[in-house]
């Protein structure tokens, strides 16, 4: 008899979450886009039941604010709740990096590298809703060696909420090369254990990441 294979299975909700996720992170659905049951039911050619499961599950994300029967509106956060979403990012990524460093091998290097050559074609491309995905693969993977999941799992949920805006500052402000240049760097210095360097280059990006973001949400806002 053939050995058994794990199948994934997904739930009608898991597919509609997965898309209207999407397509928040890459601003398709814009901050304050108000989603409307019975709409996307009809869009998805499904009942109720499921779009409505889905919803909650993107709220309890923070991505909607979930209503009883009227369906969700796309969080907009205050500038102030930005800036707390990048300070957080910010204390977490620096301490689960200078854990990492000492402890990553040859092959974390080589994976960390692969990422970065798929950004790198991502940038070149224009594809910006790919590039969301794949920082955060590239930044988990700098952190793996850490061995702290409490931590990483924290990371990947205010993670999610600063790519939003992330996006959309890669895009407007065309700051691609910058960003390059500054995950190439956060590598490079990693291969030489240089931690101290390394934390200083991570939370300058990232102070620099936040800044330029909240100046642009203020633009966008005020335009």
């Amino acid at each position: 008899m053939a050995p058994k294979r794990a199948v994934v299975r997904q739930s009608l909700s898991d597919v509609i979450v997965a898309d209207l996720r999407q397509r928040i992170l890459c601003g398709d659905l814009k901050e304050g886009t108000l989603i409307r049951q019975e709409l996307l039911a009809e869009e998805y050619d499904v009942s109720r039941m499921p779009v409505r499961e889905a919803l909650k599950r993107l709220d309890a994300e923070g991505l909607v604010i979930f209503q009883n029967n009227r369906g969700a509106t796309v969080t907009q956060h205050s500038l102030d709740e930005i800036a707390e979403i990048f300070d957080i990012r910010i204390m977490l990524e620096v301490d689960l990096f200078q854990r990492a460093i000492p402890n990553m091998t040859k092959k974390e290097f080589a994976e960390c590298q692969t990422i970065l050559e798929a950004m790198d074609d991502s940038y070149q491309a224009g594809n910006i809703a790919d590039w969301g995905p794949l920082n955060a693969s590239y930044h988990g993977k700098l952190y793996e060696a850490a061995g702290r999941l409490l931590t990483q799992e924290l990371l990947k949920r205010v993670t999610m909420q600063a790519n939003r805006y992330v996006s959309m500052h890669i895009d407007r402000l065309n700051k691609r090369e910058n960003a390059s240049h500054d995950h190439h760097l956060l590598l490079e210095l990693a291969r030489k254990r240089d931690v101290s360097g390394a934390i200083k280059q991570l939370s300058d990006h990232l102070v620099n990441t936040k800044t330029q973001v909240i100046e642009l949400v203020k633009l966008t806002r005020a335009g």
